[in-house]
């Protein structure tokens, strides 16, 4: 006896909601760049006031990561590759 096989559906994945859900970049502790460049970049690539770049930096070296932004996937990768360029240590994760 043969039985007909079963169809299976695909989910639907709208690629818009994709796109809208949020990416952390995380920026990791590393033992080369200084505390004061850290703080430097952060102000100059998200536009931190000094003490919120000096608590993301504090949190980076003590805890030895932080998120520093949560955006698209697009705008989370392009942040991650504008740290590299300034050498810090980065990934991005969905969050």
């Amino acid at each position: 006896m043969t039985t007909a096989p079963v169809e299976i559906e695909e989910p639907s994945i709208d690629e818009s909601d994709l796109e809208s859900r949020g990416w952390n970049v995380i920026v990791w502790d590393d033992p080369v760049n200084l505390m004061s460049y850290v703080v430097y970049v952060f102000r100059r690539l998200f536009g931190f006031s000094e003490a919120k770049a000096t608590r993301k930096m504090l949190e980076v070296h003590n805890s030895g990561k932080s998120i520093v932004v949560t955006a698209p996937r697009e705008k989370a990768e392009l942040d991650c590759h504008r740290l590299h360029h300034y050498g810090l240590w980065a990934t991005i994760e969905e969050a």
